[in-house]
């Protein structure tokens, strides 16, 4: 993939704390919808992945803050998978204003038999979407 896949957001008033800044519990609702358009948009690339048999849960979220960002800040958040396990996967997220970093979120997916909690190991078209997704050069790029 040439660049990472960026999902924008403009954070509401109600996710902005009394200091002004977008409040810590609100990164991983923000993380969260970026990984659904991530996923959207794997599945339209041009050979589309179809999600058959194909679920996950959240084992493990790192959250690290870099500065902040405010009301209807334009935050752009790149997604980019940086690790494949056998079962299991790491997407980070580097949320930027502006170029300016604020927040990188490390989330880790454990694939599943859908309505379960089963483990289950991920499917080589899955697997074949998120090596595609993975960004060669690093680190990706801010904003």
């Amino acid at each position: 993939m040439a660049e990472p896949f960026v999902h924008h957001v403009r954070p509401r008033y109600a996710e902005i704390d009394v200091q002004g800044v977008v409040f810590h519990a609100h990164w991983l609702t923000f993380f969260d919808e970026a990984s659904t358009r991530f996923f959207a948009f794997i599945r339209s690339l041009p050979a589309p992945v179809v999600f058959r048999d194909f679920d996950v849960m959240v084992v493990k979220a790192q959250l690290e803050w870099q500065g902040s960002a405010h009301f209807e800040d334009d935050l752009a958040i790149a997604v980019v998978p940086t690790r494949l396990g056998t079962s299991s996967f790491d997407l980070t997220y580097t949320a930027t204003v502006e170029g300016r970093p604020t927040c990188v979120g490390i989330v880790t997916y454990v694939s599943v038999v859908p309505g379960t909690a089963d483990p289950v190991t991920i499917p080589d078209v899955i697997r074949a979407a998120l090596e595609g997704a993975q960004w060669e050069g690093g680190d990706p790029p801010a904003g």
